[in-house]
């Protein structure tokens, strides 16, 4: 699969500053703030690895497709896809609650 199959759409992503596209054998392809970026790409798939280890019992299906890592100022958002995570670094938009 070529580079440009792999990222197709994820460079039109709002509010996008970067992303990696990882399999088991290390990143496939990066872009933005997350280019080259190893050390995020291990620490995403540890999370993945992690989260995969919790199946409902008797479940075949897989136990998550997609995964947000909210931080302050920007949100992770990780999906599962066949054998590939994709990890898409965005701005956090996100609003306060309004009190009425």
């Amino acid at each position: 699969m070529t580079t440009a199959a792999l990222t197709a759409g994820l460079e039109r992503i709002p509010d996008q500053l970067g992303y990696l596209v990882i399999s088991e054998d290390g990143v496939l392809a990066s872009a933005g703030e997350l280019e080259n970026d190893e050390h995020t790409a291990g620490v995403m798939m540890q999370m993945v690895r992690t989260a995969s280890r919790f199946r409902l019992a008797g479940s075949v299906e897989p136990p998550f497709k997609r995964m947000s890592v909210i931080l302050e100022d920007f949100v992770y958002t990780v999906t599962v896809s066949g054998q590939k995570v994709f990890v898409v670094k965005r701005q956090n938009n996100q609003q306060e609650p309004i009190s009425v």
